[in-house]
C-alpha cells in the first residue's frame, strides 16, 4: 500500500498528502489536544476538538474556525474503490441461498419482525448445516422457498422491507 492519505475538509475539499510531507510539518505541541503550526511562513494555532480514530473524523479548530475533517490511506481508498465501506450499515434487501443446498428450517414468517444476527433458515449443503442469520435489524417482506425444497445457488429466499 501506498503512503498518500486523501482529507478530506467539510466534505468539500481534498487534499491528498504523502507521509514524507506530513512528517515535514513544523508543529509543536502545546497541550493535549494543542499545537502551533508553521506552514510557509505563516502561523496556525490548531486543536483537536473531537475525534474518531476508528472511522478516522475529527473536529479541529484551526485560528478560530471549525473544519470537519475525514482522512483515507491507500487503504481505504482501495477499499472504497472496489465498492465496500468500513462501518457502513448494512441494507441487504433481500437473502439468496449462498450454495445449493435443502432447506431444512425456516424459522420466521412473513412480516415478522427480526434483529440483526437473529437465525432465518437452515440450509443443509455437502451434508452439514448452514444457519443462515439476518444481516440486519428489518421486516420479513416475503419467504421464496419452502420447508423440505431444494434450492440453487443464488436463489432468492428471504426479501425484506425497505
Amino acid at each position: 500500500m501506498g503512503n498518500i492519505y486523501k482529507v478530506k475538509v467539510n466534505d468539500t475539499f481534498t487534499f491528498d498528502f504523502t507521509k514524507e510531507e506530513i512528517l515535514k510539518t513544523d508543529s509543536t505541541k502545546n497541550l493535549d489536544s494543542s499545537y502551533h503550526l508553521l506552514q510557509d511562513h505563516q502561523s496556525y494555532h490548531t486543536e483537536i476538538l473531537d475525534s474518531d480514530f476508528i472511522s478516522k473524523n475529527y473536529t479541529i479548530k484551526v485560528n478560530n474556525n471549525t473544519y470537519h475533517v475525514s482522512i483515507d490511506n491507500a487503504l481505504d481508498m482501495q477499499i472504497k474503490e472496489m465498492g465496500f465501506s468500513i462501518g457502513s450499515s448494512k441494507q441487504v434487501d433481500a437473502i439468496k441461498a449462498p450454495m445449493p443446498g435443502l432447506l431444512l428450517d425456516i424459522q420466521i414468517d412473513e412480516g415478522q419482525e427480526v434483529k440483526e444476527n437473529d437465525p432465518l433458515l437452515i440450509l443443509e449443503a455437502m451434508k452439514m448445516e448452514n444457519v443462515i442469520l439476518s444481516p440486519r435489524d428489518g421486516i420479513i417482506k416475503s419467504i421464496s422457498a419452502s420447508k423440505g425444497e431444494a434450492v440453487d445457488k443464488g436463489q432468492l429466499l428471504v426479501e425484506f422491507e425497505s
